[in-house]
């Protein structure tokens, strides 16, 4: 079971990657493909459009593969995207190439936590799940500052080239050490899409696209804050940028035994105390070592309502939480875009460089709120921890002791 984790996050940490440092790499991109700055960022765009477009697509078309099969083929497909990217000749080529390599992002994660969650006792499935996501936090501590570094000091494309050697190192792992599972007699794409309309997954969705838009509202801008506002040069950004990966490792860190322990409270919780860290950053932003405490409880906050939302959703899609998982990530992405562009909003209307703080506060209530209503219309049902596979019985089930959700 460690072994089939350390696989799992072995991929989370090649998506983390390469979804992270083409940021950090724009101006190379440019000049290597002849075109703007600002006309190379739409290659991050191409990346979110192929997560938000993948994850229900090749969930829906693996719908009836075993899970093991279906994350060697997603694995496979990340590396293509990625080695594509190296050798793109032109601008068109390499953003077809970056949508490729996003196509698999959602579903990968999507199918790797539905494995890691029966890798255990229904217990300690937050817990599995959680350890999968370390992978991609690592990747904002070392692989992105690495990858960054390569690409400046070795080319753009020879980072797409490290990234794709990771993808080969995950699909040799996957191939390794994770347990075949059977998909059971509740697969089908008509199972997942029936799982999709639950409102419940609804709610979950739309609080994930909300209320993590209010993370992604400031994380958008954090440099710029960091400098026009904050004072800290250009250089020492990237490791504030760690500062803030470690503040996310630490929070994915309590997000599983919280999330095992009572899924709704930490999600109402992390939601809660992301808006207090907001507003906080609003005022801190103007002092550097404040400013630098504040980045990494916002890091750990944002972490913290990952692991209970996709939790949530596995849970409420039941027998085909597949497609539900995979579409938190698409939300992820929806969230991102949203959040930059109402943070932007506030900045071009003249509210200073600190008020997506205030933007992001706001989204992250308004997240709450969603949440909070998605738990009262589940009181009448049972708790929503336990996640099982495809019918099975937990052990206490098995023994009496327990009576199957509806």
């Amino acid at each position: 079971m460690p072994l089939a984790l350390l696989a799992l996050a072995v991929v989370a940490f090649g998506i983390g990657t390469t979804e992270f440092a083409t940021m950090g790499l724009l101006p190379q991109i440019a000049d290597g493909v002849d075109v703007s700055v600002p006309h190379a960022g739409n290659l991050v765009s191409a990346y979110a459009l192929g997560v938000v477009v993948g994850a229900p697509v090749l969930t829906g078309i693996g719908a009836r593969i075993p899970h093991k099969r279906l994350l060697l083929l997603l694995s496979g497909l990340f590396v293509v995207g990625n080695v594509a990217s190296a050798l793109a000749p032109s601008f068109g080529t390499l953003f077809a190439a970056r949508f490729l390599a996003g196509l698999p992002h959602g579903a990968l994660f999507g199918v790797g936590a539905v494995v890691a969650s029966r890798l255990v006792a229904p217990e300690r499935a937050a817990r599995a799940v959680s350890k999968m996501f370390l992978g991609l936090t690592v990747a904002n501590i070392v692989g992105v500052p690495a990858g960054t570094a390569l690409g400046q000091h070795l080319g753009w494309r020879v980072a797409y080239w490290a990234v794709g050697g990771i993808g080969v190192l995950a699909l040799i792992a996957l191939a390794l050490f994770v347990p075949h599972q059977p998909r059971g007699q509740q697969s089908g794409i008509r199972h997942e899409l029936r799982a999709m309309g639950n409102k419940q997954v609804v709610i979950g969705l739309a609080t994930a696209v909300v209320g993590f838009g209010g993370f992604f509202a400031v994380y958008s801008y954090l440099v710029p804050m960091l400098t026009h506002v904050t004072g800290i040069s250009d250089a020492s950004t990237t490791l504030v940028l760690a500062l803030y990966g470690v503040g996310m490792t630490l929070g994915t860190l309590l997000a599983g035994p919280l999330t095992d322990r009572a899924l709704r409270p930490t999600l109402y919780g992390g939601l809660a105390l992301l808006a207090v860290a907001l507003v906080t950053f609003y005022f801190t932003v103007h002092s550097t070592v404040p400013a630098l405490v504040t980045i990494t409880a916002i890091g750990a906050l944002g972490s913290l309502i990952t692991t209970p939302v996709q939790m949530l959703l596995m849970a409420k899609a039941e027998k085909a939480p597949t497609m539900a998982a995979a579409s938190n990530h698409s939300a992820f992405n929806l969230a991102n875009a949203g959040g930059a562009w109402l943070g932007g909003l506030a900045i071009s209307a003249g509210w200073g460089w600190a008020s997506p703080n205030l933007v992001g506060a706001v989204l992250a209530v308004a997240g709450l709120a969603l949440a909070v209503t998605g738990g009262a219309l589940d009181r009448g049902t049972r708790r929503s921890e336990v996640i099982r596979s495809s019918g099975a019985k937990t052990p206490a089930e098995e023994a009496g002791q327990v009576t199957p959700a509806p």
